[in-house]
């Protein structure tokens, strides 16, 4: 059946168009000019001639930062984190998920374990306390120091559950009345049929350990160990112009300290901007199925 638009939702549906490509336009634009800096010489980005195009276009500023061994070490330690954080982060998150889904008849004490993680996210140890634990632990200065604090995003887990417990109940059944066991109904069923949800939440963990810059800086004492952002941050509020040799002297006629940290900070951002439109068609379907109990 089709509805005849009213004039006022006419009108309605012209502003909220219009007001969602102002706030998307808005939200590019820094990125876009950022991009054009640091694919312009020196020259145009000190004299602030550069908008949202390349002026006097060069490749000079990637191909300097591209040589820094400082930035692509930090770079993979980064995708090193990313990978290991998610496997741990999402694994955790399935199997917390999947018990506090259950009904108070078949896991009595849900609420309590519930409430517990809910508690988790108003309250959390403080940073002297996770520091001392980390440190205690002898994690500090290595890649577990970066994932493990973190290994359960309380988030996640909630909205997963609340995803799990919005699935046919009869399909759970049918596959218990098959003989399946709880491991099998978990990874057979649910997981497959959770896959908006998984990329959802997968989402938020990429995007979270890629962006994450303080607790490298905390925990790693040696720069060296440095992930991605937490280089960056060390970029952004010092001189970087440092060339390695004497063969870079001649990049310094096309590019500057400001060019140079538009290609790394325009880098640090691309594998995300890569990653999310293959993710982004379940977005929001996982979104709003998963953030009620039907």
């Amino acid at each position: 059946m089709v509805h005849q638009l009213t004039l006022g939702r006419k009108v309605f549906n012209v502003l909220n168009y219009a007001f969602l490509i102002g706030l998307s336009v808005m939200c590019i634009l820094p990125l876009i000019h950022v991009l054009a800096i640091s694919l312009s010489d020196k020259t145009a980005a000190a004299s602030g001639n550069v908008t949202f195009l390349p002026v006097n276009f060069t490749w000079q500023s990637y191909t300097y930062v591209l040589s820094k061994p400082e930035f692509m070490t930090s770079f993979w330690i980064s995708v090193e984190r990313v990978a290991l954080g998610t496997v741990v982060n999402m694994l955790l998150t399935i199997v917390m998920a999947y018990p506090l889904s259950k009904e108070v008849s078949q896991f009595r004490w849900r609420t309590a374990y519930a409430w517990f993680l809910v508690l988790t996210i108003l309250f959390s140890g403080g940073l002297i306390p996770t520091y001392m634990v980390v440190n205690e632990t002898h994690l500090m200065d290595t890649i577990w120091a970066l994932i493990v604090p973190g290994a359960v995003p309380v988030f996640n887990v909630i909205l997963l559950l609340n995803f799990f417990r919005g699935l046919p109940k009869e399909l759970e059944e049918a596959a218990f009345v098959d003989g399946a066991r709880p491991w099998t109904v978990l990874w057979r069923l649910f997981v497959p049929l959770s896959t908006p949800a998984l990329a959802t939440i997968g989402l938020f963990t990429i995007v979270g350990h890629w962006n994450s810059w303080f607790d490298g800086l905390i925990y790693m004492n040696n720069p060296s160990h440095y992930p991605l952002q937490s280089y960056l941050q060390t970029v952004i509020i010092k001189t970087d112009l440092v060339m390695q040799s004497a063969k870079d002297i001649n990049s310094l006629a096309k590019i500057s300290e400001r060019t140079s940290k538009a290609a790394q900070i325009f880098m640090g951002a691309l594998p995300i901007l890569v990653i999310y439109p293959f993710l982004q068609r379940y977005f929001v379907k996982g979104i709003v199925l998963g953030s009620v109990k039907e």
